[in-house]
């Protein structure tokens, strides 16, 4: 299990989160210690979920490493750019499809991912884009949580559009589609303009 969350996470970290490589060269987590490493990866979710959270994230020499193991089933991480998430087991197995390009596996139960701290952006309908561009609805999210359905159809219940002022479909048409709940406001700055 040690060796699959490591292998998994220095794959994620990597590439899978390439989304925020122009900002990378702001944020330098690979200089923090270990202590100031564990405490803001595990920042990304509740305190309960975080204490026995795995956590991994750049080392001093810039390479992914594991600071310390799981007793929860939860993974938490820095990623280049410097965001803080924690993953479900769920999430786990969606990201490893989704940085090796293959289908995700239909999830057993509801994954549950947290970014409480928000992130950098990403593109709304782009799951590879790595920069905005002038149709990929560039979002800027806030503090949030991420779902997994269990049924594809299950999305179908909420709107793309990260303004409708709720949860939304991120990916929507793609096997990547997940479900963006914001638990803080969205800044306006940072969301595509309407009709995007």
């Amino acid at each position: 299990m040690r060796k699959i969350i490591a292998v998994l996470t220095g794959a994620l970290a990597l590439v899978s989160f390439s989304v925020y490589a122009q900002d990378a060269h702001k944020a330098k987590p690979g200089g923090m210690s270990d202590a100031a490493m564990i405490s803001k990866a595990t920042s990304a979710a509740p305190p309960e979920i975080g204490k026995g959270a795995a956590v991994v994230g750049p080392g001093p020499d810039g390479k992914m490493k594991q600071f310390r193991a799981s007793t929860n089933g939860w993974m938490c991480m820095v990623d280049p750019a410097g965001d803080p998430m924690c993953l479900d087991k769920e999430w786990q197995a969606w990201g490893d499809a989704w940085m090796n390009k293959k289908d995700p596996p239909q999830p057993k139960a509801v994954g549950v991912a947290y970014m409480l701290k928000g992130d950098k952006g990403a593109s709304n309908t782009d799951p590879y884009a790595s920069k905005p561009t002038a149709d990929n609805q560039w979002v800027v999210s806030p503090a949030h949580v991420m779902i997994l359905a269990t049924d594809p159809a299950q999305l179908d219940a909420f709107p793309t559009d990260p303004k409708a002022g709720g949860p939304w479909v991120m990916w929507k048409g793609t096997k990547y589609a997940h479900i963006m709940v914001p638990t803080a406001p969205m800044p306006k700055a940072a969301m595509p303009a309407k009709g995007k």
